[in-house]
């Protein structure tokens, strides 16, 4: 067999869909965008709305003044909203409002999901919720049943899914060029500083690294294999019963494993491997957004995919988002609320099983 690299590199242009339109196509009227706090994956989601030419940065809202003048100053929204000042509702409820605003991004930590785009849901918005969707199966549950009353598209951002790095990994499983998958690794860790306050490590939050990391080397699990048999879970909590670490032994009916591991406390390749009987493919790092796969068989040898990407990789799934609410769809069928669901119901269980329990259990 040739070594990886060794063969001519196959560059993948950006895209979305099987007809390879571009995500900076427009698809339908344009949408005016609210987004719910103004934090680091506000800024980096923004920045990708506004890379829409059927989209318009219409609000922003923030508990501080100063930070949601600031994050509209940056980005260009026409209004802010905060906590305070002459209206006794807070930044978000005077967003959700906005007659003007279609639908709203919701940014804020997991433990404020529920109550705020459950809120944009019973305000009549459409809704794009930052992973996780809750913190708990039967929050999401409560989201599924208010979009569906309210009949408002109602998505989880989990945005490796629309990746087309991702999305080209998962054709060549399915085109069958490695043979029946057996085996999948995926590991996402990197050393964070403990601070009880941040979002990453307060309970209140649903921190930890099972809800903010593991659903990245799940996605790869889940989207090759499926949802398993069983599984096993090993890992370790600090003083506060946040999780720092875990690992997830998943065992599937036709003999198939994932091994998954993800850490706050340690650094890791960060990358996911997908072998089956005929050759494997891993991607580059991280697994959450790749931009190059290695791909080798017993047949063909050895190759190397690099796929572009365009803006900070949100793109993808607010194309998806929006296409959906100008169809008139209440939900993606890329990313159907069902599979949150799940995924929720199997993290519920893996933390009983690890002993975490947030306040709203």
């Amino acid at each position: 067999m040739t070594e990886p690299g060794s063969e001519p590199l196959i560059v993948v242009p950006p895209c979305t869909g099987e007809d390879g339109s571009s995500p900076l196509e427009a698809t339908g009227r344009t949408l005016n965008w609210g987004v719910i706090a103004t934090g680091n994956i506000a800024a980096s989601v923004t920045a990708d709305i506004g890379l829409l030419p059927d989209a318009r940065l219409h609000a922003v809202s923030s508990r501080s003044r100063g930070r949601a003048e600031q994050f509209a100053t940056k980005f260009g929204f026409t209004t802010s909203y905060y906590d305070g000042g002459h209206s006794p509702l807070s930044g978000y409820e005077q967003l959700l409002a906005d007659p003007d605003v279609d639908v709203v991004y919701v940014a804020t930590p997991h433990g404020q999901h529920r109550t705020v785009a459950g809120a944009a849901l019973q305000a009549g918005k459409h809704v794009l919720c930052e992973k996780s969707l809750t913190i708990n199966a039967r929050e999401a549950a409560e989201l599924i049943e208010l979009a569906e009353t309210n009949q408002r598209f109602l998505m989880e951002a989990v945005w490796t899914r629309f990746m087309p790095s991702v999305q080209r990994a998962w054709q060549i499983v399915r085109s069958g060029e490695l043979g029946e998958i057996q085996w999948v690794q995926a590991d996402l860790g990197f050393p964070a500083p403990y601070d009880p306050k941040a979002r990453i490590w307060a309970l209140d939050d649903g921190g930890g690294a099972l809800l903010d990391l593991t659903v990245y080397p799940l996605t790869w699990a889940f989207g090759v294999l499926g949802r398993p048999e069983s599984y096993t879970v090993a890992g370790s909590l600090n003083s506060d019963g946040v999780d720092r670490q875990n690992a997830l032994q998943l065992t599937y009916s036709s003999g198939a494993q994932a091994q998954l591991t993800s850490s706050l406390t340690a650094s890791s390749p960060r990358t996911a491997t997908i072998c089956g009987a005929k050759g494997w493919l891993r991607t580059n790092a991280p697994l959450h957004n790749p931009t190059e796969l290695t791909i080798e068989t017993m047949d063909a040898g050895a190759r190397a995919e690099t796929i572009g990407q365009i803006g900070n990789g949100y793109v993808y799934e607010v194309r998806e988002a929006t296409r959906c609410i100008q169809a008139g769809l209440i939900e993606s069928p890329t990313m159907p609320r069902q599979d949150s669901l799940e995924t929720m119901k199997f993290f519920d269980a893996v933390r009983a099983d690890l002993g975490v329990r947030y306040p709203n259990d």
